[in-house]
């Protein structure tokens, strides 16, 4: 029964990481409703720029997260403004922009392919030490416990500035109607242009902290997606909490289902447990019908 304590950590690690890649995947939903399939290879871009930075410039590891979420938030901004703006204006389906956010992802992974190779890198760790904490007879590392503690201050930051700003009113009005919106004096391009960096940047952050943990290879962005996803979905997608609480749920379910089985089994455990949801509780746990 000793493994316990540690399953139970390794799911609270599991749902950190879920977690902010929902997080950020249900911002931009949550204002354009549609699915970008890029947001997992922009997440990955953060973390290669962090290892481009810190291992090949040297340059100090604060700095270079700092930039990293930069240039992760600018990757998601320049998407919106040059590929999924235009869309818009023409009227698109959400199909067309959900083919286009599968064409950034694909040129995306293919240039951190192209600049540093298909090889798995490390990012090490963020100072000189390696601490491990002891919770209750399950052990966390120092960036796994700061990965837990991001997820809490990303998500009530998000949940401060979507309830109590003029900035979250007008990202929950263009959800409700972009044309409305305009009429009532919204500049909603410049708001959804925002979105898309603040939901990319926080991306960006699940990608330098995974490169961090466990390393970075150019397709992990895929996998990162798919679980942010059926995380917001088993929440409630374009729900803050929901999306959360479904990362963390997904999180458990995966690694106390694959206690007496192999580890193989965990992407088929997330996908069953989406299905179970679709079936019966298609809206999430938060969501609306």
């Amino acid at each position: 029964m000793d493994i316990i304590p540690q399953l139970i950590v390794n799911s609270i690690i599991a749902g950190s990481l879920y977690a902010l890649v929902a997080l950020g995947f249900n911002l931009i939903y949550g204002a354009t409703r549609f699915f970008n399939l890029a947001h997992g290879a922009i997440a990955v871009a953060g973390g290669y720029t962090v290892y481009f930075l810190t291992k090949l410039l040297h340059w100090p590891a604060i700095l270079s997260i700092i930039i990293g979420l930069i240039v992760a938030g600018l990757i998601g901004y320049l998407s919106e403004i040059f590929i999924y703006r235009p869309l818009r204006a023409r009227k698109s389906s959400h199909m067309v922009l959900l083919v286009a956010s599968l064409g950034v992802l694909t040129a995306l992974q293919a240039i951190v392919a192209i600049l540093f190779t298909s090889q798995f890198q490390t990012l090490g760790q963020i100072d000189s030490t390696n601490r491990t904490f002891n919770i209750f007879g399950g052990v966390i590392t120092e960036i796994q416990l700061i990965m837990l503690l991001s997820v809490i201050i990303v998500m009530l930051a998000l949940a401060m500035t979507l309830r109590f700003t003029f900035f979250g009113k007008s990202v929950k009005a263009i959800s409700d109607d972009e044309e409305v919106s305009k009429m009532v004096g919204i500049n909603t391009n410049f708001v959804v242009g925002i979105v898309f960096f603040v939901g990319s940047a926080i991306a960006g952050l699940a990608g330098i902290l995974s490169g961090y943990d466990t390393g970075l290879e150019p397709t992990m962005g895929m996998s990162l997606l798919l679980k942010g996803v059926i995380a917001s979905i088993i929440g409630g997608i374009g729900n803050v909490y929901g999306g959360v609480l479904g990362a963390f749920l997904l999180g458990f379910v995966e690694n106390f289902g694959i206690w007496k089985i192999s580890g193989e089994w965990k992407d088929a455990i997330a996908f069953g447990l989406l299905i179970i949801f679709l079936l019966f509780r298609p809206h999430g746990i938060f969501g609306k019908k």
